[in-house]
């Protein structure tokens, strides 16, 4: 990362508060791409601050990041991360680069500053290289490559469904039905997601973006 003069040392967010937001998250591939999804209610302890808040990030034109922690912290993150991937990409001359460098770029920035950070990271999207990827970076700075990737206070709700419902190459419209019903779920038995459901899909030849109103959801509480 050193090439890229990444400055890993973020300190300007120690004095930061640490009001936590609720969120559902996810990504997962499929044979031709990644989707993205999370709920749309940003809160503020009990307060509803946005009902329809839009939490996909993209950080370059075929990568996505979602946030779940402290707001302040990881939308520090991103805006670093996007940063360095721009400088990146220009001095490598690619128009689309590789998704596992975004994913590295927040590990190495979460890890270095891991005794007052509080963020976990979900990167997903597509590059000519290693095409679908999905990964997660926890608390604490460690990452890992998986099949799909959950976070968020509502995660804990539906690890059960994605475990018994998840199958490799899976094909667009299943993968589509799986973040929207996965989403769905956790929305409706977690307080602290809501709202409608957005969610993005990662292909080479661009990206989609469609949402599920309230009234159309599966599964409602």
């Amino acid at each position: 990362m050193a090439a890229i003069g990444v400055s890993d040392n973020i300190s300007e967010l120690s004095g930061m508060g640490v009001e936590l937001t609720g969120t559902s998250i996810m990504a997962v591939t499929f044979n031709g791409g990644v989707v993205v999804g999370a709920d749309s209610r940003t809160t503020s302890g009990t307060y509803i601050a946005s009902r329809i808040s839009d939490k996909l990030e993209p950080i370059h034109s075929r990568i996505f990041c979602l946030r779940s922690g402290v707001s302040s912290h990881t939308q520090t993150l991103a805006k670093y991360v996007r940063h360095y991937l721009s400088q990146y990409a220009v001095n490598e001359n690619s128009e689309y680069p590789e998704v596992g460098v975004a994913a590295r770029l927040f590990q190495v920035m979460n890890y270095s500053n891991k005794d007052f950070l509080r963020a976990s990271i979900i990167v997903a999207g597509w590059d000519p290289v290693q095409g679908p990827q999905v990964y997660e970076i926890p608390l604490g700075g460690s990452m890992v490559q998986v099949p799909f990737a959950i976070s968020g206070s509502g995660s804990g709700y539906i690890y059960g469904y994605c475990d018994a419902n998840w199958k490799p190459n899976m094909s667009e419209n299943e993968a589509v039905d799986f973040v929207k019903n996965a989403l769905s779920l956790a929305m409706s038995r977690d307080g602290s997601s809501g709202g409608i459901s957005r969610y993005a899909v990662v292909r080479p030849d661009g990206v989609t973006r469609n949402y599920v109103s309230q009234n159309e959801l599966p599964f409602r509480g």
